[in-house]
């Protein structure tokens, strides 16, 4: 009988792969960063842990025993998820990783803009003592946070220890612990007048894409900031640029851009009010531990058990 696979796309000292062998005593589990070097064994692997694009057409024509998906990022949209539904292969997102290191990120845009060091860090780059007419502070201001999932929780939560009146959106409406008033996606409008910062922490659907263009921006407080750390095409971007110019809102704080990396010719790279990061949000020094041990291996011990994994299972009709 030929041995099961678990195949890795990562280097093999970032995965516990002596714990996964004793796991799967009669698998073969192979774990490499290089695809090429993959490529006899995703042919025949029944898990993947960690999807990247350049595995698509081995999987998607050559592999018939592949039967489950385990995302190194939450985000799923890069994945071809009616083609994996059709071939009855499950995914488990790593959603959930991301709620400490983003939520920071999260934070330090927002006290960026506020505490103006976007501004005084280009100004220690030539030398000027200037104090840039500095004069906000974020305590017992309202936010808005675009999804209150797990990042959107943590956020809520950081954000009562600055006193913030806090509004959400989620899909359900129901209502969060640390959120005072929760709105659904299709009262977006009527919520976003009373927010001193917004923040998207929605992934990417048919739904989310271009949730956020000029009507949205004209609704908003022209002293307000905007942060996006979801994914870019939530935000139509040319509206976005034009709302800056005419300064219908104050700032943008960007992890995340419709293209990446963002182009050199963008307008965003010399706006003043924009402060970019490259799509390092999540980035931290425990993402493989998380992943790994939070995520993964529960849903191995259920999938060897013959169960289905069954957290961050990828609701395909959802799309996340």
């Amino acid at each position: 009988m030929e041995k099961r696979i678990l195949v890795i796309n990562l280097k093999p000292e970032l995965v516990q792969i002596e714990r996964l062998k004793q796991m799967l005593p009669n698998w073969e589990v192979v774990a490499d960063n290089d695809p090429d070097h993959l490529e006899h064994y995703l042919k025949e692997a029944e898990i993947i842990l960690h999807w990247k694009k350049a595995i698509a057409p081995t999987i998607l024509e050559e592999n018939t025993r592949l039967k489950w998906i385990q995302t190194w990022s939450a985000g799923v949209n890069n994945l071809p998820l009616e083609a994996l539904q059709a071939r009855g292969v499950c995914v488990t997102s790593a959603n959930g990783v991301h709620a400490y290191p983003i939520s920071e990120t999260i934070f330090a845009l927002m006290l960026g803009f506020t505490r103006k060091i976007h501004t005084y860090v280009r100004q220690q780059q030539v030398k000027t003592w200037h104090h840039a007419h500095l004069s906000g502070e974020i305590h017992k201001k309202t936010i808005g946070i675009i999804g209150v999932g797990a990042i959107g929780k943590e956020t809520a939560k950081i954000a009562k220890a600055f006193k913030m009146k806090v509004l959400g959106v989620r899909h359900s409406g129901n209502p969060a612990d640390d959120v005072d008033q929760m709105f659904q996606p299709e009262q977006l409008d009527e919520m976003l007048p009373q927010c001193d910062y917004v923040v998207i922490t929605l992934p990417l659907t048919t739904e989310t894409t271009h949730m956020f263009a000029a009507p949205q921006f004209k609704r908003m407080k022209d002293s307000a900031l905007l942060i996006n750390i979801g994914r870019g095409p939530i935000i139509q971007e040319e509206d976005l640029i034009e709302a800056l110019e005419q300064k219908e809102i104050a700032g943008v704080g960007l992890d995340v851009f419709a293209t990446e990396p963002l182009p050199e010719d963008s307008p965003l790279w010399e706006m003043d009010n924009v402060i970019i990061t490259p799509h390092t949000a999540g980035a931290t020094e425990y993402y493989a531990t998380r992943v790994i041990e939070d995520i993964f291996l529960p849903n191995l011990e259920h999938y060897i058990q013959g169960e289905t994994p069954n957290k961050n299972l990828v609701n395909f009709e959802k799309g996340y």
